[in-house]
């Protein structure tokens, strides 16, 4: 079931004229950034087939990024990186994504769809939490396939900086390929070193020269 525009229609039919998406995509990943995106869609010009991007495969999100992109009245992409996220948790971490994202439009929304329960801090316009948004906002949706194509771009070219970590395949998540890499080579200098999944490989660091820049460290082995 491909996600719809109700919840945009209902806004529309209330005043609304320019009505966002917002979402992110990342927050479960054990290296890279938190990436967010927002939309606002054409309510004239949606392209069809949008749905939450873990629904779809590669090629037809690329392609529905390309469409949503020059048919939508704006769009803006905003990441967290690896750093910001141990120091403010990835809680606020993605929330402060979206709002980020959010503020990058041009226009301004006048009202945002946020995938997920929790409202967004310092907004300037009202906003709306929905559950599992990204399955039933077209605008949420759009954002979702945004956010993706470019967290999993921005994930293949750290493969190239940090060979051996198999990036380009799970792109930062918690996989057998990727706990085997932080078995042999530790934590890269992208990896979120307080999440859990990270944490017990930190030894590897430790054991090297303490005056070795952490860049160079993913390039030892």
């Amino acid at each position: 079931m491909l996600c719809d525009s109700k919840y945009e229609s209902e806004k529309f039919a209330a005043g609304y004229r320019l009505i966002a998406g917002a979402d992110e995509v990342g927050r479960g990943a054990l290296a890279g950034p938190v990436v967010a995106a927002s939309v606002i869609l054409n309510p004239f010009d949606v392209p069809k087939g949008i749905n939450d991007s873990k629904k779809l495969t590669r090629l037809r999100r690329e392609r529905l990024d390309a469409e949503i992109k020059s048919r939508a009245i704006a769009f803006s992409i905003a990441r967290i990186e690896h750093f910001e996220i141990d120091q403010i948790n990835i809680h606020h971490a993605s929330l402060l994504a979206m709002l980020q994202a959010i503020k990058g439009l041009n226009p301004p929304p006048d009202y945002v769809l946020i995938d997920g329960r929790h409202k967004l801090p310092d907004l300037d316009c009202p906003q709306m939490t929905i559950v599992k948004g990204d399955c039933l906002s077209a605008s949420v949706a759009a954002s979702s396939i945004i956010a993706k194509v470019a967290r999993d771009r921005w994930m293949r070219e750290y493969d190239e900086q940090f060979p051996g970590y198999g990036f380009a395949s799970h792109v930062g998540y918690n996989t057998r390929v990727h706990q085997e890499a932080l078995v042999r080579l530790g934590p890269s200098a992208i990896h979120r070193l307080t999440f859990s999944g990270v944490q017990s490989y930190q030894a590897a660091l430790d054991l090297r020269e303490e005056k070795t820049p952490l860049t160079s460290l993913t390039n030892s082995e």
